[in-house]
């Protein structure tokens, strides 16, 4: 949307007061949000107060998108007056100040606390009644305030929310003369909230803090001079300077200096990678030790870390299976509690029995019937995972994605490019004379030195990567779609195919052999020679990734039973590579829809299917896929918008890392939901035969609410273990 010709975004919103009657809208960065239920209820307080157009209120990074017609700041009141905190964020947010709203509901804690403790001293040492009363009355004073303005707001609003239900139990139990249950309940339930939202703010943090690996200034060369400046107001087209040691600010191209750079935190890739002029740096990366000069292609907000973090964020809002299941339990579960407490405090009495007794179990139904536990059970651990991921290179995009990671059965991958390297690499030389391989390689790169065709630059890179230098010729001549003819010494050298060497009337029978052994292997086959004998033979193809194998490997060692290639190779370059990764299938000579109709068939057959591929060219099979993976996406914005599952680097490693976070969350989701329930389930039934008390029902709602975010937030730790490559090519 536009104000007065103003773009607004979802990563960069504009916060103005708006003049009355405007519509705008802003973000805003939420305090003491601890429960996702209260999140949707605040959704719909906001929703009915005059000037709130659309409310979107993502609680898993405690950030909320308004729609508003009234100034920003009376926004921020309003939430105040619900017992909120908040803070507008205004284009890049990096980690949220401290919360001044927190620290006040700590306070308030601590003081209920300490009035709870004297209140129990004072009656221990036989203090007066009133005395004992006041302290009790100061408990729930304090550790109240918070939650008694909250339930205000929700029975203004029609909505019985946890607030409200824990308040009419403190109230019902002063009415009843239990003055030190009622403290207690509300001591504890304030304690539990102010835990609560440390905790989720530990996990919010962890995510937030991504945007913390750029540097907030930079030094940038401008007219002449080197100045530094707030990345905010650094343009594209800027030069910045790095020095070693020093993270990059912002996305961009090496133009002058060499260094290697530590990408981890954009592609989790554990050794630095060297850049060189013309190759593209991230912000957020290290400069390890030398200097480099970077010209700027991306603003602040657009680059590729900014994005990692919007995307993240964007995921928590897509509710999980799971979770959709949890939503419409505690829908019906929660007013139908209420019903029954209601009974309980009217229908005994009714029939004769003592009414403080049963309106005492009605007042703990009410605590048991919060469902804050169940609730809170999954987002904390999608949260908790999806971070955890993302400083690991791998962007997941949300909780249903995470779940199906979990569950998947079966992979299929394309070939080049994912499995392969995706450019032609020489993986065999054979010398047919008395000259020795080395002598046929740096001929070779001598005669390929000025050529741009693919084979001839793998011919080039080989040598180099030997330390061998290409031999010095001249009368550089390419034969159209044959080869090149290069002179040296005054004899005439030739590389091309077996078709140029028959047209030059050279025998090649006795390099038959040793073509077709390689051929068979699905390689490409280049022989090097003079206008009278072919003195050596050179096998290019695209290699298999030094990591596949063991990618693979571990692939099945987290549970996956079927490996699959689609390609559109022809079968013998198919059959090769699917031979020497130990494929479990193949398909050859496939065209994007065919590899679709194949994806579909495995849904079929295996339930989850995986499909990992360019995020491009395979559009068609990752979106049939129950989840569509692309790899090696960092700075690539069409693939990373559009994947549901992006590895930031070339590394398939960190697909079976990324299995096994999802298997390892769907566990403990489904953990976290079977105790909420027991422990529900459990205090309902021992209610009824008079065996809980007030303060047990909350120490167990808050308690139950702790231990499920303590088992989340386990997702946060760990990371993918170092795996070790396999699969050599050798040089015969």
């Amino acid at each position: 949307m536009s104000v007065n010709g103003l773009k607004l975004s979802g990563r960069n919103m504009v916060n103005l007061p708006a003049p009355t009657g405007v519509s705008m809208a802003s973000t805003i960065r939420l305090f003491g949000l601890d429960c996702a239920d209260c999140a949707a209820k605040l959704e719909k307080k906001l929703l009915s107060s005059p000037g709130v157009e659309r409310v979107a209120i993502n609680f898993g990074a405690a950030k909320m998108t308004v729609h508003h017609s009234i100034p920003v700041q009376s926004v921020l009141t309003l939430l105040e007056t619900h017992g909120y905190g908040g803070q507008v964020e205004t284009g890049v947010q990096r980690e949220a100040a401290p919360s001044l709203w927190v620290n006040r509901c700590t306070v308030l804690t601590v003081i209920s606390g300490c009035a709870l403790a004297g209140g129990f001293l004072a009656s221990l040492l036989g203090v007066g009644t009133g005395t004992v009363r006041l302290l009790f009355l100061l408990a729930m004073l304090t550790g109240g305030f918070h939650p008694a303005r909250r339930a205000l707001y929700a029975l203004r609003a029609f909505s019985l929310d946890m607030n409200f239900l824990m308040t009419a139990a403190a109230i019902g139990a002063v009415a009843i003369g239990e003055w030190a249950e009622g403290a207690t309940v509300v001591f504890l339930f304030s304690l539990g909230n102010t835990l609560q939202t440390y905790a989720m703010d530990r996990t919010r943090r962890s995510i937030r803090s991504l945007m913390d690996l750029s540097p907030p200034d930079a030094l940038v060369r401008r007219g002449g001079k080197e100045i530094r400046l707030p990345v905010e107001d650094i343009r594209v087209g800027d030069v910045i300077l790095v020095k070693p040691g020093e993270r990059i600010a912002l996305d961009g191209l090496v133009v002058e200096g060499s260094s290697g750079v530590n990408q981890a935190p954009i592609t989790g890739e554990s050794l630095p990678v060297l850049k060189k002029p013309g190759d593209e740096v991230f912000a957020g990366t290290i400069n390890e030790r030398g200097f480099l000069a970077i010209q700027v292609t991306r603003l602040v907000e657009d680059t590729t870390l900014a994005k990692i973090m919007h995307l993240v964020e964007e995921a928590q809002v897509q509710k999980a299976p799971s979770q959709q299941f949890v939503d419409v339990f505690a829908r019906y579960y929660t007013p139908a509690v209420i019903l029954v407490a209601v009974a309980l405090a009217a229908i005994p009495p009714f029939l004769g029995m003592p009414f403080d007794e049963w309106f005492y179990r009605a007042l703990v139904l009410l605590v048991i019937a919060c469902p804050c536990a169940l609730v809170i059970s999954t987002p904390v651990s999608i949260v908790s995972a999806i971070g955890n991921a993302a400083r690991n290179g791998v962007l997941i995009k949300g909780g249903v994605y995470l779940e199906a990671l979990g569950s998947l059965r079966a992979m299929a991958f394309d070939k080049t490019g994912t499995l392969t390297v995706g450019k032609p690499v020489v993986t065999d030389v054979v010398s047919l004379g008395d000259r020795t391989v080395q002598d046929i390689v740096r001929l070779a790169a001598g005669i390929e030195k000025k050529s741009q065709h693919p084979l001839g630059e793998a011919v080039v890179r080989y040598a180099s990567d030997l330390g061998l230098d290409g031999l010095e010729m001249d009368g550089f001549e390419a034969i159209t779609s044959r080869g090149v003819k290069a002179v040296w010494k005054g004899i005439d050298y030739y590389i091309g195919s077996a078709q140029l060497f028959s047209e030059l009337g050279v025998e090649i029978s006795s390099s038959a052999s040793v073509m077709e052994r390689l051929s068979e292997m699905g390689r490409t086959v280049i022989l090097v020679g003079t206008g009278r004998e072919v003195l050596g033979v050179i096998a290019v193809a695209d290699a298999i990734r030094p990591a596949s194998k063991t990618a693979l490997r571990e692939l099945r060692r987290v549970g996956v039973k079927k490996l699959v290639m689609l390609t559109g190779d022809n079968r013998t370059v198919a059959q090769n590579v699917a031979s020497e990764l130990e494929l479990d299938d193949f398909r050859a000579e496939v065209l994007p829809q065919n590899k679709m109709d194949t994806v579909i068939k495995l849904i079929k057959e295996h339930g989850g299917v995986g499909m990992v591929g360019d995020g491009v060219n395979d559009a068609p099979a990752l979106a049939a896929a129950t989840v569509g993976i692309a790899m090696g996406v960092a700075g690539t914005d069409t693939a990373l918008e559009t994947a549901d599952i992006a590895l930031m680097g070339d590394d398939l490693t960190k697909l079976p890392y990324a299995i096994s976070l999802g298997r390892r969350a769907l566990g403990i989701i489904k953990q976290n939901i079977l105790f909420a329930l027991v422990t529900k389930l459990a205090f309902l039934v021992l209610t009824f035969f008079g065996l809980t008390t007030l303060w047990m029902a909350v120490f167990a709602d808050t308690g139950a609410a702790l231990l499920v975010i303590a088992n989340g937030l386990r997702l946060m730790a760990g990371t993918p273990a170092p795996l070790s490559p396999v699969g050599e090519h050798s040089t015969q």
